[in-house]
């Protein structure tokens, strides 16, 4: 067995909450989540951590070299680098509005990367 201790972020309760797992990795008893938000939240980052990622686009022809973007839905954990690389290796053009997808289906996630700001 093994004990992972975590810090729930599902609400601003912030509970502090200890997940065992067992030989298998298996959740067996999670203590101290406050709500089932809380649960879930720690099921989920023991056994498949999720994430959103946040980070910036090339723009070609506009007044910003850069626009704000995000994924419309968190990947898993140990995808980020790989979608870091993709959105890198990326470019678009201007003008780019706030909920434009500049990447559809990052990594065959199912996720897209959109625009969270104005680049004339």
């Amino acid at each position: 067995m093994t004990e992972r201790n975590l810090i729930c972020i599902a609400c601003p309760r912030g509970c502090a909450i200890k997940v065992t797992l067992d030989d298998n990795k298996e959740v067996v008893n999670i203590e101290g989540a406050t709500c089932k938000n809380g649960e879930e939240y720690a099921r989920n980052e023991v056994t498949h951590p999720m994430r959103n990622l946040t980070s910036t686009i090339k723009v070609t022809g506009g007044i910003a070299n850069v626009a704000p973007v995000r994924t419309n839905g968190d990947i898993p954990k140990e995808l980020l680098f790989d979608a870091m690389k993709v959105i890198n290796q990326a470019s678009v053009a201007a003008p780019v509005h706030v909920g434009d997808v500049v990447i559809e289906n990052i990594l065959n996630t199912g996720i897209d990367v959109i625009a969270t700001n104005e680049i004339a």
